[in-house]
């Protein structure tokens, strides 16, 4: 049974707060992400980069971190940060209902995974990305896309 969040902030307002991404020193806590500096994007940011994945295609967390850290000349993106406004930008078009939601199903893990935090849990994204011609695998713990590495596109 998936665990419901609730929270007094609509998704709505939590995509849209009016924040500016910042920069900062990584934490020596994240020193093991390399580098001296470390982007802290926002909701929108993050929704906006998965929704430039097609259907048919895929994207890991890793790629949609590196193209932010490049956007803003800077080492690392936040994986922690990215992770949260990723689930944010899924949460709040499911939660209203809208036709066109941010194809959050299309983002995996390195290794092809699925993510169980995503809105519906690894059912939800595994249906979705059936529906695009993906095939998924069970026989590991974690479900994961088969031969996921050619549909992989790259953001620029």
């Amino acid at each position: 049974m998936e665990k419901k969040f609730t929270s007094r902030t609509s998704w709505r307002e939590k995509l849209e707060k009016p924040q500016e991404p910042k920069i900062v020193k990584v934490p020596p806590k994240m020193s093991r992400f390399g580098g001296d500096t470390m982007l802290i994007p926002t909701p929108l940011l993050v929704d906006e980069l998965v929704r430039k994945v097609s259907n048919g295609q895929l994207v890991t967390v890793s790629d949609l971190r590196r193209r932010l850290a490049e956007e803003f000349s800077v080492d690392v993106t936040c994986p922690l940060t990215t992770g949260i406004f990723l689930r944010i930008a899924a949460e709040e078009d499911r939660a209203n209902g809208r036709k066109r939601i941010t194809p959050y199903w299309r983002v995996v893990k390195d290794d092809g995974s699925l993510n169980p935090k995503f809105p519906g849990g690894i059912e939800s994204q595994t249906r979705y990305l059936k529906a695009e011609g993906f095939k998924v695998s069970r026989k590991t713990k974690t479900p994961r896309v088969e031969n996921f590495e050619p549909r992989l596109v790259h953001l620029s």
